[in-house]
Parts: C-alpha cells; sequence; structure tokens
C-alpha cells in the first residue's frame, strides 16, 4: 500500500474531504507540503493533539512535509469552535509560553531535520495586518450570510457570537493562503470540528491564486458510546508528564473499553493493521492482552520507551499485588497535612482537581485508601495511614497514587 491515502484510509482516519479523488491522485504522485494548526490554548497538547500528530507522522513518512501552525495570532482571538461561551482571552505573555511548550512537544513526533518539517507561528503575519487592506483582500471573499450558517459558529449564534470571534474563520482561511504563498502549502488536515474553517481557505486561495488547495478532515477521538475520549477525573489527558503522569497516562488506555482497542490501535500507533484486527478481535480476557499492548505503544510514543517500560512494570506489579511500586505517581508530604480530610489531601497534592470530584467518588464507592473503602468525605488523614511510611490511594478500578511521609 504506497499511497498515504489509502493508509489514512483504512486507519479510519479520515472523515471529510473536499476533493477525494483529486486528492488520492495527488499524495500518490507528489510529494507536498501540509499544515494542521494548534491554537495554544493551555501549556501541553493533549491525547486529541496526538492523534493529530500521528497524522503528520504517517504523512511525513510517506516523504511529504508538514507544517505545524501555532496560533500565536487566532490565540489572541479564541476559536468559537464547539463552545457556547467565549473563551477567556489569554494575555500575550500566557500564549507566547504555551507555543513554546508545543513547540517543545511537537518537536519530539516529526522530524524537523534538513527542512523535513516546519514550525511556523501565524503571528508572523497576523499581528501587523492592515485592517482595511485585510478587508479589501479577504473580506470581500466571505458572504455573511453562509458564515452564519457554518457548523462551528451554530452553538455560538445561542448564545450571542462576538465579533471578535466571527472573524476566526477569515484568519484561518487567511492563514492557509499565507502558507501556500510561502511555502506552497497546498492541503489543510484538521479535526472533523473544523471543516467550515478549511473549506474557507481552500475556496479562498482557489479564488484569489485561481489554482487547487484542498482540505481533509479526520475523525475525532470519540468512545464508542460517542463520548470524546481523552478526559480523566483530573480534567483532560495530557502529553506533559508533568500534567498526566505516564503511570495514569498508561493506565488510562490499559483501561479503554473492550469496543474501543481496535481504533485505538488502529488511530494512536504504528502496529500492521493486519495485527491490529487481530488484536481488537480477541474474546473475552483476552482483550486485556491487546490493552496491554495498547498502553505499552502508545505511552512509549509519547514518553519514550524507558516511561513505558516503568509504567507497564508498575502496573503488573500493583495487578499482582506484589510490593515493588515501580513508577507510581508518588508524591511527598510533611506532618503539616496529617489531620487534614481525605478530600483536602487529594486536592491539595493534585491527585484529583476538586473536592466536588473527589466526593462524587467516594459516593460512587470508587476511592480507596490502602484497600479500604473510602465512605466518608471527612475521613482525617492519620500517621496510622501510613504503612511503611506510605499511603496508596486508588481511584476507580486501577489508578493508583503512592503518599510518602517524611
Amino acid at each position: 500500500m504506497d499511497n498515504v491515502y489509502d493508509i489514512l484510509l483504512e486507519r479510519g482516519y479520515i472523515k471529510q474531504t473536499t476533493h477525494e479523488k483529486e486528492i488520492r491522485e495527488l499524495l500518490g504522485k507528489e510529494k507536498i507540503t501540509f499544515y494542521i494548526g494548534f491554537d495554544p490554548t493551555a501549556d501541553s497538547l493533549h491525547v486529541g493533539h496526538f492523534l493529530q500528530m500521528m497524522v503528520m507522522a504517517h504523512m511525513q513518512r510517506a516523504g511529504h512535509r508538514p507544517i505545524a501552525l501555532l496560533g500565536g495570532g487566532t490565540g489572541m482571538v479564541g476559536d468559537p469552535t464547539g463552545k457556547t461561551d467565549m473563551r477567556k482571552m489569554m494575555t500575550p505573555e500566557q500564549i507566547q509560553h504555551n507555543i513554546d511548550c508545543f513547540k517543545n512537544q511537537i518537536s519530539k513526533f516529526i522530524d524537523l531535520k534538513d527542512g523535513k518539517a516546519i514550525i511556523e507561528n501565524n503571528a508572523n503575519w497576523l499581528l501587523d495586518l492592515n485592517y482595511i487592506k485585510f478587508l479589501r483582500e479577504v473580506g470581500v471573499h466571505f458572504s455573511v450570510n453562509k458564515m452564519l450558517t457554518a457548523e462551528c459558529f451554530k452553538q455560538r449564534l445561542q448564545k450571542g457570537l462576538s465579533f471578535l470571534e466571527f472573524n476566526y474563520m477569515l484568519m484561518q482561511a487567511y492563514d492557509f493562503l499565507e502558507l501556500n504563498r510561502k511555502y506552497n502549502c497546498v492541503l489543510q488536515f484538521g479535526g472533523d470540528d473544523q471543516w467550515s474553517n478549511i473549506i474557507a481557505g481552500v475556496n479562498l486561495i482557489r479564488r484569489k491564486e485561481h489554482k487547487p488547495a484542498y482540505g481533509m478532515t479526520f475523525t475525532l477521538l470519540t468512545k464508542s458510546d460517542g463520548k470524546k475520549m481523552g478526559k480523566t477525573e483530573g480534567g483532560a489527558l495530557w502529553l506533559n508528564k508533568e500534567k498526566t503522569s505516564p503511570y495514569d497516562f498508561y493506565q488510562y488506555w490499559r483501561n479503554v473499553d473492550d469496543a474501543d482497542v481496535e481504533k485505538c490501535l488502529a488511530l494512536l500507533t504504528f502496529i500492521p493493521m493486519e495485527k491490529v484486527r487481530r488484536l481488537g478481535s480477541l474474546p473475552g480476557e483476552k482483550i486485556n492482552e491487546a490493552k496491554k499492548i495498547l498502553a505499552y505503544e502508545v505511552t512509549k510514543l509519547v514518553h519514550g520507551k524507558e516511561e513505558a517500560e516503568k509504567a507497564e512494570k508498575a502496573s503488573e506489579t500493583l495487578f499482582a499485588g506484589g510490593e515493588d511500586m515501580g513508577s507510581v505517581p508518588t508524591a511527598e508530604i510533611t506532618r503539616d497535612y496529617l489531620g487534614c480530610s481525605i478530600v483536602e489531601l487529594l486536592v491539595k497534592l493534585n491527585i484529583l482537581a476538586s473536592k466536588s470530584e473527589v466526593r462524587r467518588l467516594i459516593s460512587q464507592n470508587g476511592l480507596t485508601v490502602n484497600d479500604k473503602k473510602v465512605e466518608d468525605p471527612k475521613l482525617v488523614v492519620t500517621e496510622d495511614d501510613f504503612k511503611n511510611g506510605y499511603m496508596l490511594v486508588r481511584r476507580g478500578k486501577k489508578n493508583y497514587n503512592r503518599i510518602e511521609l517524611k
């Protein structure tokens, strides 16, 4: 299977294309430049971004050149897509910090040597735009009536769409035009929620430059019940190990639903599809072997072989009831913490994001301390809870944290 289009299709990435036949033909006969945009809304990429970087990696392996476009300009506005409320506006300093974090993470997934890939920042052309000139060059090609029918604006229209956000589609379209002029970039990728914005860029290039441009969206990472994948008790599943430890990251994939194993193996690993289908169809308890492979492979790609092996060992030790805690996330506390409630302790240590989350977990019988279910949110942490100098907290079935008393 030489054409990367067929690889992306077989693995389940492709959701929509602007010109299916032409794109497949183009990817089969030429080495092209394409781009994916990342708006710096946090200081780490999350697992949804990881799927996009897998697409980048497949394309780069086939000889095509990726551009990772960081939204130093569009981040000043905020993408209204999928939001019922306006995004909180970030300061230029926050945006720059997030961009620096993104650059560092992206460089681990795509090969930047010898111009094989490019990291660009749309602040380079958006921040100094002349507004009147922009309106005359770009705004003239957009119909307000048509824009208002776009999926990305529908939810925001219910509560009120600000003029600030209304400009986002024009800015993203202009990004594509600028990358086309600067790097001969002819294809934009994005999540399926970006379809309207991608079409806007494709149409703008075709009208302004009178040459072909294309767009493709890929499937959003969802569970078999349709809900977004990558949500944890503590929030998003981050790629930064300070925000989501390699152990917790491994455990997330180790515990996915049976019905989601094959899809995750196809989208988030490079395992050949023949093996993916075989692993995904394992019956009964044997599917757990496929989950172990999934967890190891995804953790290896994101955090490296050493961290993946440590997480795998720690997981197996805990399943077997052993004492070697390996790389189970560990926090240290002083005696000053003794006497506070279990709810306060878990929030102070950032093991869970809020007191309400801890209480909800307790009400669902999902919190265990030293193999004993916590039934009372007012439970006070005492020195007796620290056997051999540590306390073992379990969230749900298989998420562990070790707390050491110093």
